[in-house]
């Protein structure tokens, strides 16, 4: 049994970095989703994989700073309120999507999954308006 347990601590951190990677792009779903999307574009236009590469790095961190400049220079609370939710939105749908595929498995009954979903999507969607508020 002794040569298992390294095999079961890498599980383990291997699962819990996962877990880490799968949070971080589910708060940036919105840039997330432009960088895929520009990927794809650039590549199907016949670019290289290299050049579409960093054609969706540009694009992710365009809409992430577009977005910080209308939460900070936006004056009007409810025009900020409306960017915030417009980026939190497809980070909401990331997390309820994360826990559903994780927990959809799982024998429980379809309230308690339909809660954990709904308390993870809330939860990512929140930490999403946070961070977004957070750069300045």
């Amino acid at each position: 049994m002794l040569p298992m347990t390294p095999i079961i601590l890498l599980a383990v951190a291997l699962s819990g970095a996962m877990c880490v990677l799968a949070f971080a792009l589910a708060t940036q779903a919105l840039p997330f989703m432009l960088c895929l999307c520009a990927f794809r574009l650039v590549l199907a236009c016949g670019a290289g994989v290299v050049l579409a590469g960093i054609t969706a790095i540009a694009v992710a961190i365009a809409s992430f700073a577009l977005f910080v400049y209308l939460r900070e220079g936006l004056r009007n609370p409810t025009a900020q309120l409306v960017v915030a939710i417009v980026y939190a939105a497809p980070a909401a749908v990331a997390g309820y999507a994360l826990m559903h595929g994780l927990i959809g498995l799982a024998v429980v009954s379809e309230p308690v999954k339909t809660f954990f979903c709904v308390a993870s999507g809330t939860f990512v969607a929140v930490a999403a308006v946070l961070r977004l508020s957070a750069i300045k």
